[in-house]
């Protein structure tokens, strides 16, 4: 009599693109061997140790036939220890100590300890996403997980702590435990605007950046307020739409940089990675599937560069294609994986090596071909990538020692959600000026600005890309300002911030 093929469904994440894999375990007459197959990478391959320790260890029994476990579609590489839940689920039914009716419609992930307890693993949430995705009913996490998992909505969530627990749920011997989300929460920016002393142009651009999600970079000496104004700018954002918030708390989780236990935060995310920062810590990458980066760590949320000129050329290059598309394409020979990178890029650099080129304070002390393989590292095309350009000059004495002279972080704030709420109503929710269709950035702009933009376009010989870039920024000082039609004096504004070139680049 053939013995029946138990089936338990996983999930295998190719960065954030969920793939189903069917896990199933059979018992057949040979020698007490263990056969994993399906192309497993190291990792799952010693899952098998780990899966039969932990279930001798809760009480389990292994089976004394030949067992054959296999990953389907064997195509598709498997990566991780997730798998581990799976195969054990799969094991005690195929073993006959839990029916294998119990496994109809079951998905499991989570890793098997030695001591049969299950434990947490990158990429919990992405994966019972895929899962509710592919048609899933019931998914066993681990315990630690559950509130996690549970954020996706229409899906059971059963947490277990050890497979004694596993065994006794499939055996309706214990009630299955139901996980709960933990309710979405804010995290306070206490970093305040009127922290920045003068700097009325810089505020201004950075407050444009917020509103219409434009990149930034501001140049100028050190100590001119440069990274206090980048820092500044997060407290500006708006707080996150809950599936914008899924989706950086599926990222984070992928990347093991998030808690399982963590609420979820509505707040968008920063990242300021150090101008050492390697291509592959920028963009993504690594061995097997490529992970995500700090571009995709930041979706939704602010790239923060700083020193940006420190940072190798081909590194800041490889930003070009995310930026103008919103999202990191990696392409490797074991797979091509999609990660969101909808960012707003936050740029500082010094104008030399020493800093203090132009400075009215201090002298240059580097000689020309220093300066200028110095802003060699800045390509024309990654600039003319960057829609707001700032030249920043050191704060007067007065003014430090003064009173605060500007407006505070929750008045500009507003200004920027109301600026935001605009371009919702017109394009739809969640789209910003620097994402709307061209065609229709333009119908709201008046013959005479068209006219002057094009006149400013060929004294500067702008790119078609640069006439683009002013054209949505006048757009987003028009809704700053609260009208619909772009006039003269707002095309005016926004080609001011490429005058002049902050950064020269030969």
């Amino acid at each position: 009599m053939s013995r029946p093929v138990a089936t338990v469904h996983a999930v295998a994440l190719v960065g954030l693109d969920p793939r189903p894999v069917r896990v199933e375990a059979v018992c057949t007459s040979g020698l007490p061997t263990t056969r994993l197959i399906g192309l497993p990478d190291s990792s799952v391959r010693e899952a098998a140790d780990r899966v039969r320790t932990g279930a001798l260890r809760s009480g389990a029994t292994w089976p004394k036939d030949k067992l054959v476990v296999n990953l389907a579609p064997a195509d598709l590489p498997k990566v991780g220890t997730s798998f581990d839940l799976a195969i054990a689920c799969a094991v005690l039914a195929a073993s006959g100590q839990v029916p294998v009716e119990a496994l109809d419609g079951l998905w499991a992930v989570g890793e098997v300890g030695l001591d049969g307890t299950v434990r947490a693993v990158p990429g919990v949430l992405p994966a019972a996403a895929g899962a509710r995705q592919h048609g899933a009913r019931t998914l066993l996490v681990p315990d630690a997980a559950g509130s996690e998992a549970a954020l996706v909505d229409g899906l059971r969530v059963v947490p277990v702590s050890d497979l004694a627990e596993v065994v006794a749920v499939l055996l309706e011997q214990a009630p299955a435990r139901r996980a709960l989300p933990m309710p979405p929460v804010e995290t306070v920016v206490v970093d305040d605007l009127r922290d920045v002393r003068g700097q009325a142009v810089a505020r201004r651009a950075v407050e444009l950046a917020a509103a219409g999600g434009h990149h930034l970079l501001m140049a100028g000496p050190p100590g001119c307020g440069k990274t206090m104004l980048a820092r500044r700018l997060h407290g500006l954002l708006p707080l996150l739409e809950v599936d914008q918030a899924l989706e950086v708390a599926a990222v984070h989780s992928l990347a093991g940089e998030r808690r399982p236990d963590e609420p979820l935060s509505l707040t968008p995310p920063m990242r300021e990675p150090h101008h050492t920062v390697s291509g592959a810590g920028l963009i993504g990458g690594g061995t097997g599937i490529p992970r995500p980066g700090e571009l995709a760590l930041a979706n939704h949320g602010v790239l923060l560069l700083d020193e940006l000129l420190e940072t190798p050329r081909w590194v800041l290059d490889a930003l070009r294609q995310p930026l103008e598309r919103g999202e990191v394409i990696i392409t490797r020979s074991r797979a091509t994986v999609r990660y969101p990178a909808s960012v707003l890029l936050v740029a500082a650099t010094n104008p030399c090596p020493c800093g203090h080129l132009g400075s009215p304070t201090r002298a240059c002390t580097c000689r020309p071909d220093r300066v200028e393989r110095y802003r060699a590292r800045l390509s024309g095309p990654l600039l003319d990538r960057l829609d707001v350009q700032v030249e920043l000059r050191p704060v007067d004495r007065d003014r430090l020692v003064g009173p605060a002279d500007g407006e505070d972080t929750a008045t500009v704030a507003a200004r920027v959600r109301a600026a935001r709420d605009l371009a919702a109503e017109r394009w739809g929710p969640g789209r910003l000026v620097r994402d709307a269709p061209a065609e229709q950035v333009r119908t709201s702009v008046t013959a005479s600005a068209l006219r002057a933009l094009a006149t400013a376009i060929e004294q500067l010989g702008l790119s078609a890309r640069g006439f683009d870039r002013c054209l949505r920024v006048a757009r987003t000082v028009a809704d700053l300002e609260g009208v619909d039609a772009v006039r003269t004096d707002h095309v005016e504004e926004a080609v001011a911030y490429r005058l002049p070139d902050v950064v020269a680049v030969p």
